[in-house]
């Protein structure tokens, strides 16, 4: 890599709705780290998760865009999102010419959270990120894969040191915010964010995202897309974040290069 480890990295978000037809995300972050740039991806697999509860006969539940986690429901969450998805993501990143490597954040500690709301179930709320698992990866020129799996820090939890499911938006602005990234790109599978009218809302600022989750025209899904964002942005430690169609050709290039697709997010 021809930049320095320090430098700033590109922190993406990648979901499986995304991924598929058009799609040239993956093609895109092997492009960014080829040219030099630093290249951090968080994953999720919302879907590929609900099809193995369904095959348990487990039925998926979620309140406000967060996944309900049982016990049984958790066990399918660690295997998908830590095992099937990240393993696939990963090769097919080799596979496209750019080296990678797979973790989660439970390894080297580096997504730390506790149970915030016992109603979710085994969901993590993050309290602290240590981000030198990544930078390591990052000096040895590899790209990180990071499946949003937390370790449990809860001293008086009896599920100390066992794994937490955290929502992919979620963990993708708390490590973006923690290694001070150049930007975030959320992609996802709808043209941005949505105003009353359905138009996408081209730019907006951290007092703007917030108001649209307090009045409720941000639903489901955006929901944590956009506290992600606002936690990303906090104390300026990201200077802007962006939530962008991933079903869309070029769209990653796109957004590095400036040029106006999906919402822009700044402090």
């Amino acid at each position: 890599m021809t930049e320095s480890i320090f430098a700033p990295p590109i922190v993406v978000k990648i979901g499986g709705s995304t991924l598929g037809g058009n799609d040239t995300s993956l093609q895109d972050l092997v492009a960014l780290h080829a040219s030099g740039k630093p290249v951090v991806i968080v994953h999720g697999g919302g879907n590929v998760i609900s099809e193995w509860m369904q095959r348990q006969n487990l039925a998926p539940n979620f309140v406000n865009g967060l996944r309900v986690t049982d016990g049984p429901s958790l066990e399918i969450v660690v295997a998908v999102l830590g095992g099937l998805v990240n393993k696939e993501l990963t090769a097919q990143m080799q596979q496209l010419g750019a080296p990678t490597i797979g973790i989660s954040g439970m390894d080297g500690n580096l997504l730390q959270a506790h149970v915030a709301n016992p109603d979710l179930g085994y969901v993590g709320e993050v309290t602290a990120v240590d981000p030198e698992p990544v930078r390591a990866i990052v000096s040895a020129g590899f790209i990180p894969m990071v499946s949003p799996i937390a370790v449990d820090v809860s001293k008086d939890s009896e599920h100390a040191g066992q794994p937490l499911n955290v929502n992919g938006d979620t963990a993708a602005g708390a490590l973006a915010h923690a290694l001070r990234a150049e930007r975030i790109i959320f992609l996802t599978d709808v043209a941005g964010v949505m105003d009353n009218g359905g138009r996408v809302i081209p730019r907006l600022d951290a007092r703007g995202a917030e108001q649209l989750r307090a009045s409720g025209v941000a639903r489901g899904g955006m929901l944590p897309k956009l506290a992600a964002c606002l936690d990303a942005l906090a104390d300026a430690a990201v200077p802007v974040a962006h939530i962008v169609d991933g079903r869309e050709p070029g769209a990653v290039m796109n957004c590095v290069n400036g040029r106006p697709v999906g919402t822009r997010i700044t402090p």
